[in-house]
């Protein structure tokens, strides 16, 4: 159930047989629910991926008693240490306080006038950075690290107080306050309409998604590449009119990411995750909703600056 940056493979998507938990039916024979293409299953009876292609990270379960593995008879899975929707909330709330905290300290303490703005705004690259390799690096490991993840957020804090304060006082005053609202209505509105139904989260819309994830991401790297060494907007896809298109796109994307997050979560919770993947799980929103918060500031200062 781990889950990653947006622009990369998240855990539970294996390379040959997609998602282990999107539309698996149990062997004949094998049990109805327990143990059906489940991560955290006590067995590997009734599993349709027990003998899978090389590289499934859910070819033997990690999770499973050791007696298991010499064909003893499951047991009944103990509730204790399990994954609740309470440690995933509290989880998720306590990386996105830190973040706001870091990112009020910044806004507060790095001031963005004439003086300032160039020291400032390395400073608030220069924690982009950081946390970028922290979120890397976090991303590649089997198990959470919640001291990593604290300071994840706590560097991304400081870039987004640094950047939020530029935008909102040089560029939209007010832009930072109307990206947060942005970002609260598209988690609301994604929520509903997942728990509504109205979103189905299988192998075809996670491929649609990483595909269309994959091409933006290669997309904006090509105009930053050519801003840097042209000079310039570089191909003009963070300004303009177009600029208005790849922001709204990129907000759609983080919409879609936050149903592979939700899904992520709710199978977490139905297969018996251990306690510790909650931290993954508010690493995974945490990155989704920052992305989606600056690609509404980045929306928010083109639409000002084409006025």
């Amino acid at each position: 159930m781990r889950s990653r940056n947006p622009v990369f493979s998240r855990r539970g998507f294996s390379r040959d047989n997609g998602y282990a938990g999107f539309n698996a039916a149990p062997q004949a024979g094998g049990p109805a629910v327990a143990t059906q293409a489940n991560p955290y299953a006590q067995g590997t009876q009734g599993n349709p991926y027990a003998q899978p292609p090389a590289g499934n990270p859910y070819a033997q379960n990690p999770y499973a008693q050791p007696d298991q593995q010499f064909g003893a008879p499951p047991q009944a899975p103990a509730t204790a240490g399990r994954m609740t929707m309470d440690d995933v909330v509290i989880r998720t709330a306590s990386t996105l306080g830190v973040l706001v905290v870091t990112a009020a300290l910044a806004w507060a303490l790095l001031p963005v006038d004439d003086a300032n703005i160039g020291r400032s705004y390395g400073i608030g690259i220069g924690a982009a950075l950081i946390g970028m390799v922290l979120a890397l690096v976090q991303s590649f490991k089997r198990k959470p690290t919640p001291a990593l993840i604290l300071l994840y957020a706590a560097f991304e804090g400081v870039f987004l107080g640094v950047v939020s304060s530029v935008v909102d006082n040089r560029i939209a005053d007010g832009a930072a306050m109307q990206a947060v609202i942005g970002t609260m209505a598209v988690f609301a509105g994604v929520l509903i309409a997942y728990k509504a139904g109205w979103i189905r989260v299988n192998r075809r819309f996670y491929g649609f998604v990483m595909a269309a994830a994959l091409g933006f991401v290669l997309l904006m790297t090509v105009n930053l590449l050519f801003a840097v060494f042209g000079g310039g907007d570089g191909l003009g896809f963070r300004s303009g009119a177009l600029g208005v298109v790849f922001g709204i796109v990129g907000i759609i994307l983080g919409a879609c990411f936050l149903a592979l997050d939700f899904k992520q979560v709710e199978d977490g919770l139905a297969y018996g995750a251990p306690r510790e993947e909650a931290w993954f799980a508010a690493f995974g929103l945490t990155l989704t909703l920052v992305w989606i918060y600056l690609e509404f500031l980045r929306l928010i200062a083109i639409l000002n600056s084409n006025d």
